[in-house]
């Protein structure tokens, strides 16, 4: 993946299609594969620790350190989403059919 992809939209899905292969890698070798192995649980968690990470950099104020831990927070996300057969598509439709529609109004309608 390049730094200056002109395209940067598109790290999602090449991220996600490594996860989608590393599924069903051994976990001695593969860091993705060991976090599968371990369970939702341990997904779950290092979403939590990802997400607390972030605020935190938010609150430090330190951009670099932001954007880090949201990275670290994403590829969390789409483990858990490879865990359940959904990808960043499925999360994307998702946002494209809440565009245009108010916050409360959407919230309103779950």
């Amino acid at each position: 993946m390049a730094a200056n992809d002109p395209r940067p939209g598109d790290v999602l899905a090449r991220v996600a299609a490594v996860i989608e292969t590393r599924k069903g890698a051994d976990p001695a070798g593969s860091y993705v594969a060991s976090l599968l192995a371990s369970g939702e649980d341990r997904v779950l968690k290092k979403i939590g620790e990802e997400a607390t990470e972030t605020v935190l950099a938010a609150k430090e104020g330190d951009k670099i350190h932001l954007v880090a831990e949201v990275a670290d927070l994403w590829f969390h996300c789409l483990v858990l989403l490879a865990r359940h057969d959904l990808g960043p598509d499925d999360v994307l439709r998702e946002l494209a059919r809440r565009e245009g529609v108010s916050g409360h109004a959407e919230k309103a309608s779950r």
